[in-house]
């Protein structure tokens, strides 16, 4: 699996040696993983089905898998991701792509959309957050913030195999913290990730979601409905927090995604 020396202001310092996976063939479509890494909610059912037309890039985010370790993600660590997401590309010499973003990946996708509209032909926002407060989380943040191995041995497993056996609870821990923290700095429960902005996104966008997503509070997926009116929205019934990596919804999961990027070749 390849890596590419990047600068990171998730990490300031020297360039470092980011780790991605790559597979397929095709047009460049970059995959952003969510607060336990690329690993825990694997895109193997959209390889299998696409990679003959897309180009999957999986970068392992600073802090989590293969890439250089963190004590604590930054604050503001979504707006920080999506300038790491642009000396990525930079480092590879694709100067626009498709995004499939998943939960903070979602965040960090449309916030890099919004800063560079001209550089992404088309995202895919898969239980996408805009909320910051997220009081229905809370025991859920706390637990990984506190107490990482209350989740059980089957996920300590595989949280082992990404991260490693000496480090996965920091990554729980840290990605709880952060949590924590963006919901205590909310100045109110209307805040958001966007500053208000997301309506001003202009690049297409699927918003794929699971109709029972524990990570969503009441009425978060209608303001996102209300904020971005022209875009695709595919809510699947029981889809949980990732209709992609469900084996009971990954195929329609992945049919909408390969007609909505189809549709914006």
């Amino acid at each position: 699996m390849p890596f590419v020396r990047i600068a990171t202001p998730l990490s300031p310092g020297e360039p470092a040696l980011q780790h991605y996976r790559e597979a397929g063939q095709g047009e460049p479509l970059l995959v952003l993983h969510g607060g336990w890494g690329a690993a825990f909610y694997p895109f193997d059912a959209q390889l299998a089905a696409l990679g003959g037309e897309l180009r999957f890039l999986i970068p392992d985010r600073t802090g989590y898998g293969r890439s250089p370790r963190l004590a604590a993600l930054p604050p503001r660590f979504h707006a920080a991701a999506a300038l790491e997401v642009e000396a990525f590309l930079d480092a590879l010499g694709i100067a626009r792509c498709a995004i499939w973003g998943h939960s903070d990946g979602a965040v960090i996708a449309a916030i890099a959309a919004l800063r560079r509209p001209d550089r992404y032909r088309a995202l895919i926002l898969e239980a996408l957050h805009i909320e910051r407060e997220k009081p229905r989380s809370r025991a859920f943040f706390q637990m990984m913030a506190e107490d990482p191995d209350g989740f059980g041995s089957r996920v300590a497993e595989r949280l082992a195999a990404d991260h490693g056996a000496d480090y996965w609870r920091t990554v729980l821990g840290f990605g709880g913290r952060a949590w924590l923290a963006i919901a205590a700095s909310s100045a109110s429960p209307a805040e958001d990730f966007f500053g208000g902005r997301l309506g001003e996104l202009r690049v297409p966008a699927l918003v794929l979601h699971g109709a029972d997503d524990p990570r969503t509070e009441p009425g978060e997926l209608d303001a996102v409905r209300r904020a971005l009116p022209a875009a695709t929205f595919q809510v699947i019934p029981g889809g949980g927090h990732s209709p992609h990596s469900k084996r009971a919804t990954a195929e329609a999961a992945t049919a909408a995604v390969a007609g909505f990027l189809r549709e914006h070749r």
